[in-house]
């Protein structure tokens, strides 16, 4: 029985040994075909049973009496018929080990292939790369970046008062019982933030605007509407309303007038005719506004105001782009060329929150949908402007998100677009600015931050996690003045998509770590003046 044992036991460890699951490095690969692996087993196992025989007769003849011979011969048998039992287990377990092996390798293989892919990455991380120092990055920002925002204030200007001048006429051409209400328009985004430096420099402006009397627009966001899936996080909807939806008939908004205040305009003792006429931009079979009815009549509206002031001017108003009506160009006689976006949005109740049917930085392909995404750029405009109050003159917070946005751009010319818009760019500085002093933003520290908003960018991108500014962020100040329910709100992942994408987030994270590796190179390509202040040759 105890040479069972170890016959077994050297068995076992024999195939341990020679496993190539357990011992990967010491070992080949085993052959898939089992008739193969049978072969050799029974080949090992004559071998053993060949010297165990042997060592045993060689033992017996020793160590035994000559009449105990026939007690040998039994116990020989003995061993053997114990050896066909415990040889067959061992085969059974070598098998059986075989087949999980196998079962293993199938079932984690497109698992490891996908932690493989993203531990690709792992060696290139911000503390690699070296970025330019603070004097090619002072020479970079004054010899390019500056004078492209000399030439913003221009275009702001100008575009200012041709915006003015085109809504007027609109509003002249409009009926105003059957006709949607044009409002002033406002200005957003980086040209008006001062932080643009991407050509051509394109300014943004939304153009507010209402249903005729007595309809109104009700807005429904995500936070308020529980019918608005996890997909549609930063979407809502908007429903045009009638004088029958009101109890009192009134489409005043009654915390302006108080509850117990008389709206003599909209009392059901004024008994306004409803113009049964007028289009009021819904979907099909609904009373949601669609946003492709509202780009067609932008459209129409735009073409007709121009049409009426267009012998005042000197130049050509021409749309950038068919999908996106309120994207203008003006071209002068002398070839310049002034660019800008006017978009028609929707306010959301008393606020400075507007639905908008895209942003004008992405333009998208014109669609009939009722689902509109929410616009904070006014709050986000109003905090970097009130922050910037806090922080030391000449501070370098818009400097770092210029220089990240101009090679942000720069890589994507190169490797293509990807996820990362400058939209998160932005997003990554507000939420630096609140967690660093406002000490650590003087312009002698530009190097440091701007390493500071590559490393939060890239931790945001491996965790596939960047929440939205605005929504849910318990640490925004009260100076913003953004409506309470946002503020509690779930936070917003703006990475969702690189969660739900694989390929777009490879696609993004390989872009961002080119775009490192080649900062430096892409600065002095583009500064005009070595670090020792001579001239680059031409």
């Amino acid at each position: 029985m105890h040479g069972g044992i170890f016959k077994v036991c050297l068995v076992v460890v024999t195939a341990i040994v020679n496993h190539p699951l357990l011992f990967p490095n010491n070992s080949t690969a085993v052959p898939a075909d089992d008739d193969f692996i049978h072969q050799k087993l029974r080949e090992r196992e004559e071998n053993l049973k060949k010297h165990l025989l042997e060592l045993e007769q060689l033992l017996s003849r020793q160590e035994e009496p000559a009449e105990d011979d026939a007690k040998t011969e039994s116990k020989e048998l003995e061993g053997e018929s114990g050896w066909d039992l415990w040889s067959t287990v061992s085969m059974v377990i070598f098998l059986m080990i075989e087949v999980w092996r196998q079962d293993f390798k199938d079932n984690n293989s497109p698992e490891q292939s996908k932690e493989e892919d993203d531990l690709v990455f792992i060696g290139n991380n911000c503390h690699g790369v070296v970025l330019p120092d603070k004097p090619i990055l002072t020479i970079f920002y004054d010899q390019y970046i500056h004078a492209t925002t000399h030439d913003a204030v221009r275009s702001r200007e100008f575009v200012e008062g041709f915006a003015d001048d085109l809504l007027e006429a609109l509003r002249s051409l409009c009926n105003r019982d059957a006709d949607m209400e044009v409002e002033d328009s406002i200005c957003i985004g980086s040209m008006y933030e001062n932080w643009r430096v991407n050509r051509p420099l394109i300014c943004d402006l939304l153009v507010p605007f209402a249903p005729p009397e007595p309809y109104r627009f009700r807005c429904q966001p995500w936070v308020s509407d529980p019918s608005l899936g996890p997909d549609k996080q930063s979407y809502g909807t908007i429903l045009v309303c009638g004088p029958d939806d009101e109890p009192s008939g009134c489409v005043c908004d009654k915390k302006r007038l108080g509850e117990d205040m008389l709206c003599l305009l909209h009392h059901p003792t004024n008994n306004r005719k409803v113009n049964k006429d007028i289009n009021l931009l819904c979907s099909t079979n609904t009373n949601y506004l669609d946003i492709g009815q509202v780009m067609k009549w932008f459209q129409t509206a735009v073409t007709k105001a121009w049409s009426k002031i267009s012998h005042k001017y000197e130049f050509e108003l021409t749309f950038s782009h068919l999908d996106s009506p309120g994207a203008l160009r003006v071209k002068f006689k002398s070839g310049k060329v002034i660019s800008f976006n006017i978009t028609p949005v929707v306010q959301y109740e008393d606020t400075d929150l507007y639905f908008i049917s895209h942003f004008p930085s992405m333009p998208r392909e014109v669609s009939s949908g009722i689902y509109w995404m929410l616009s904070f750029a006014v709050y986000e405009r109003r905090f970097l402007k009130d922050f910037a109050k806090k922080l030391p003159d000449n501070s370098c917070h818009l400097s770092c998100l210029q220089i990240m946005t101009f090679l942000h751009s720069k890589q994507c010319h190169i490797t293509g677009s990807s996820g990362l818009t400058t939209y998160h760019l932005k997003t990554v500085l507000m939420y630096l600015l609140l967690s660093r002093p406002s000490t650590d933003w003087g312009n002698v520290l530009l190097e440091e931050r701007l390493r500071d908003m590559f490393k939060s960018l890239e931790k945001s991108l491996l965790e596939k996690k960047l929440n939205h500014f605005m929504v849910g962020n318990s640490k925004l100040p009260n100076t913003v003045n953004l409506p309470e329910h946002f503020r509690v709100a779930e936070p917003l992942n703006l990475f969702r998509s690189f969660v739900l994408n694989r390929d777009l987030y490879q696609k993004t994270l390989s872009m961002f770590y080119e775009m490192l590796k080649n900062a430096t190179v892409v600065i002095n390509e583009y500064s005009l003046h070595l670090p020792n202040g001579t001239t680059k040759p031409s």
